[in-house]
């Protein structure tokens, strides 16, 4: 997608008023300037791939509260994308060195594992909850239907949602 040459302007003005400022927000937020200096990089790059547009309406009049919400997404983004990979970096160390798996591997399943995190934190808790219970617990869908107190109907709608939101990671 191309922007249209006022529309590079209006990003360009936006991002030399507020890069400096936003980078210091997000400092703050994170603690770590290299992690701030990306999130703030980011933040002007969702920006400039909107699909509505590559920039925001002419004259915001809030442009710090806009992009403000834009990065904060970004560092939930980043704080979940730690903690799963902290949880998988200790599974890890619980195994013997000749089975875990190279530096490649390892990338690829943090990233297919935030990709599945996000994919099962769309969907509603109570079907959340049902597929965790199936596929780490091993319960079946009646087993299920009695601790969540619903349906084995509503229990069996909830899993198909789940694998749904499962197979976007990996197909789409």
């Amino acid at each position: 997608m191309s922007i249209s040459e006022p529309q590079h302007q209006q990003l360009g003005a936006l991002y030399s008023d507020h890069h400096g400022w936003l980078k210091g927000w997000l400092r703050g937020k994170l603690g770590c300037a290299a992690d701030a200096a990306d999130l703030a990089q980011d933040t002007f790059l969702r920006l400039l791939n909107r699909e509505q547009g590559a920039s925001p309406a002419p004259g915001l009049r809030e442009p710090r509260a806009y992009l403000t919400r834009i990065a904060q997404g970004l560092v939930i983004d980043h704080w979940r994308r730690r903690d799963v990979e902290r949880a998988f970096l200790d599974a890890l160390a619980a195994l013997p060195e000749a089975e875990a798996p190279s530096p490649e591997t390892r990338l690829l399943i943090i990233e297919t594992l935030v990709r599945i995190d996000a994919a099962l934190n769309a969907l509603k808790p109570r079907a959340r909850q049902a597929f965790l219970l199936a596929q780490l617990d091993g319960l079946s869908g009646p087993a299920i239907a009695a601790q969540l107190g619903v349906s084995l109907a509503t229990v069996e709608r909830d899993l198909n949602a789940a694998w749904q939101q499962c197979y976007r990671v990996y197909f789409l």
